[in-house]
């Protein structure tokens, strides 16, 4: 069955909520991560509860990580240290751009790499673009600022018609 664009492949609250189960089941090699979110709450370089053991889990079973934002490189490199990952910044989602970057080192076909993020407009729509997978999580945190302000008012109808899983 063919998804709309702006439809996730699933839908989780947390990112520690994505199981290995469910990464088996959509029979994925490799995650691309958002920061803002998904792993912490926005600036912050401090990971959301469970975030350090959730990427342990996946290295465990060689599951191949990327932080892909579209944050600048000062943001999004340190932070991306402090839990052991690579990352590409600046990645211009939902555009191809940093999707392509991100799938280089991870060198894996774009069906088996899974985008996991909080934001229908730059996560999923690039993932959906980029022959990719995703997952679409539950905003934890407010985040300011008038383009995510725009963004946020135009999920409002789309979150409507998504199952989370466990709800």
């Amino acid at each position: 069955m063919k998804r709309g664009l702006l439809m996730p492949t699933a839908a989780v609250r947390n990112v520690t909520d994505i199981s290995m189960e469910l990464i088996r089941k959509l029979d994925i090699d490799a995650i691309l991560l958002d920061v803002d979110n998904t792993l912490a709450p926005p600036t912050s370089h401090i990971a959301y509860e469970g975030v350090y053991e959730w990427i342990a889990m996946l290295k465990e079973n060689h599951i191949a990580v990327v932080i892909c934002s579209n944050n600048y490189k000062k943001r999004v490199k340190p932070f991306s240290d402090s839990v052991g990952l690579d990352c590409v910044s600046m990645s211009l989602k939902p555009f191809p751009f940093g999707f392509n970057r991100a799938k280089k080192k991870l060198k894996e076909k774009p069906q088996s790499v899974l985008v996991v993020g909080d934001q229908i407009y730059t996560d999923v729509l690039g993932a959906n673009l980029a022959g990719m997978k995703s997952v679409l999580l539950v905003p934890r945190d407010e985040e300011h600022g008038l383009t995510i302000g725009i963004r946020r008012k135009l999920e409002v109808n789309v979150r409507k018609k998504i199952k989370i899983m466990g709800e």
